[in-house]
């Protein structure tokens, strides 16, 4: 059992048998989203600026491209300080293949809705994982 410190949010994480997160007693909540939400996130305390001048966030609007999306994507997925990476659903969707092809439990992939876009559970990788997994456990179940 461990505790992630994230500004003023505390997880607390049970993982049973399994690495945990490299960092030995907090870890960051990454985002890419609208301005609005990332904004809201920061207010709560969850933004981070490290010695290199590197934020935790990227926030998207008209003026950002495919390839800055990406990138940041791929950094808040490989940096060990990093617990939970929040991206706006319609963003995702941008980066679908990215996301759907993203498979690791640290840091864990969360679409959330934004202000402007509605959240669509049909396109939300971890939920049909859940229901993939969830089915399948079921079927395995009623042959016992």
């Amino acid at each position: 059992m461990g505790f992630i410190v994230l500004g003023v949010v505390t997880i607390k994480l049970v993982m049973a048998g399994r690495a945990g997160i490299p960092n030995k007693s907090s870890a960051l909540i990454a985002m890419i989203a609208d301005e609005d939400t990332v904004t809201g996130f920061l207010l709560a305390g969850v933004g981070n600026v490290d010695l290199r001048r590197k934020t935790n966030y990227l926030i998207v609007d008209s003026k950002t491209t495919m390839k800055q999306i990406e990138d940041a994507f791929k950094e808040f997925t490989t940096k060990d300080d990093i617990a939970i990476v929040l991206i706006s659903q319609y963003v995702a969707n941008m980066i679908r293949f990215l996301v759907d092809s993203y498979n690791k439990p640290v840091p864990a992939i969360l679409e959330i809705p934004s202000k402007d876009h509605p959240y669509d559970p049909a396109s939300d990788s971890v939920l049909s994982r859940v229901k993939y997994l969830f089915s399948a456990e079921s079927v395995a179940g009623d042959r016992r």
